[in-house]
């Protein structure tokens, strides 16, 4: 049986974010005084009295609206509902009881999911009063508390967990593969999403920007389980004028530091930019395993040989990470989509791959016989043996007589001769050199 699902919601503004991340107790969500930062569903995990669950920020929920972004916000918040065993009903204690949470908490009743009512942004004792209004939900006893200052947090989360069905569900320690989607705004990285998992998991729309927080979804691939991130589009720095952005650019490198696997979308009607070799270039020096995919394949002017003439500009364009596979794919239309998982087992597992320390100082021989190492002073340059320290990515240590002697170009020729003799297709790879006598 899976955890229990608490949906945290409300009216925009009324400090579901910070409850969320007040829970999780990590700063997931992006919080601003601002209504409708967060615009998807967030996932996270918290645990209380030895229970872990997991918990979904949504974004504010504004019942009558032409706006179509507001009208998809509120889409996404009633998924949320429909999915959750426990919806969290959050209100501002400030604003006091308005007409649109009468309409919210109308929504919550339709459900089977129990709900709890908490009223924030009750800071003060002599604020406590205020909480009475809410009594008129109809939604038992509302709890008071202040998600800002932590209070009150202890006695919902009691209230939260006693609705539970009776059975201990442990947090998960085992690891997941963590992929995240990656690249310049609108280029179609919640589409792939929703395309891969097979529902409307992510808001999809063609103004730019749309995505600002990393948006975590759990599928089941071939009985295995995955975590795909989605994240807001990166922009030049230049481009990024507010708070919001700047913090959605923040939560998409945290994003691919925390991810085993990056991919890196591609627009084809686009040509390749700065800011596509920039984001290549955190996954690089991140060391994470990636695929480049080329979407909206659909829409671009097809000549003779496209697909290799822009596969030749990729790997020029991005050659420091030309081990990466590229796919072309349309997420819109599902043209060519069944390739992109079948790809990512097979780079995660180069990522995981591990060569035993024989085969691998077979491979050190060769290479020494194939390539003399380079010279200084008359000194040269002695591999006395290596082997592998890691795993995703799969790390190499060799030691040698003395590490000054080494050039940047024979690094690159042992990396390039571990590529060739056992492939790491769309793995990085690190290459550690010491002294003799050095500790590992």
């Amino acid at each position: 049986m899976s955890m229990p699902i608490v949906a945290i919601v409300g009216r925009p503004n009324v400090g579901k974010s910070t409850l969320f991340n007040k829970i999780v107790q990590k700063r997931v969500a992006i919080v601003e005084d601002t209504p409708g930062i967060t615009r998807d569903r967030i996932y996270g995990q918290g645990e209380w009295i030895g229970r872990a669950f997991s918990v979904i920020d949504t974004g504010g929920i504004e019942p009558y609206t032409d706006d179509e972004m507001l009208k998809s916000m509120r889409r996404q918040a009633q998924l949320a509902i429909d999915t959750a065993d426990v919806i969290v009903f959050i209100v501002d204690a400030k604003s006091g009881l308005t007409a649109n949470d009468y309409e919210i908490a109308e929504m919550i009743r339709k459900t089977s999911a129990k709900y709890v009512l908490a009223v924030n942004k009750l800071d003060g004792i002599e604020k406590q009063d205020l909480v009475y209004e809410f009594y008129g939900l109809d939604m038992g006893e509302p709890f008071a508390i202040s998600a800002e200052h932590g209070l009150g947090i202890g006695e919902l989360l009691d209230e939260v967990v006693s609705k539970f069905e009776q059975e201990t569900h442990e947090v998960q320690t085992e690891h997941v593969c963590r992929i995240a989607v990656v690249g310049r705004p609108n280029v179609g990285k919640s589409t792939l999403i929703n395309s891969l998992i097979g529902e409307e998991r992510v808001i999809v729309s063609d103004i730019p920007g749309t995505t600002r927080d990393a948006i975590d979804t759990e599928f089941v691939y071939e009985d295995e389980t995955y975590i795909l991130v989605d994240t807001a589009g990166l922009r030049r720095k230049n481009k990024v004028y507010d708070n919001v952005e700047y913090y959605s650019a923040v939560r998409s490198v945290r994003a691919i530091e925390q991810s085993d696997i990056c991919i890196l979308m591609l627009d084809a009607t686009q040509e390749i930019g700065e800011q596509d070799l920039k984001i290549a270039g955190l996954i690089e020096d991140r060391s994470k395993a990636v695929i480049i995919v080329v979407n909206k394949w659909d829409m671009a002017q097809k000549e003779t040989m496209t697909m290799k003439r822009i596969t030749d500009e990729i790997r020029r364009r991005f050659h420091f990470i030309d081990y990466a596979p590229v796919l072309f794919i349309s997420a819109l239309t599902k043209s060519r989509m069944n390739q992109i998982m079948p790809q990512i087992k097979a780079v995660l597992k180069e990522y995981e791959k591990k060569i035993s320390t024989g085969i691998l100082n077979e491979f050190v021989a060769d290479a020494l016989l194939a390539q003399q190492p380079p010279s200084k002073a008359g000194k040269k340059l002695k591999i006395y043996y290596a082997t592998q320290t890691g795993t995703s990515p799969p790390t190499f240590t060799f030691f040698v007589n003395d590490t000054k002697l080494l050039v940047t170009a024979y690094r690159k020729y042992l990396s390039n001769r571990l590529r060739h003799a056992f492939t790491f297709s769309g793995s990085p790879l690190v290459l550690i050199f010491k002294s003799r006598g050095e500790n590992l």
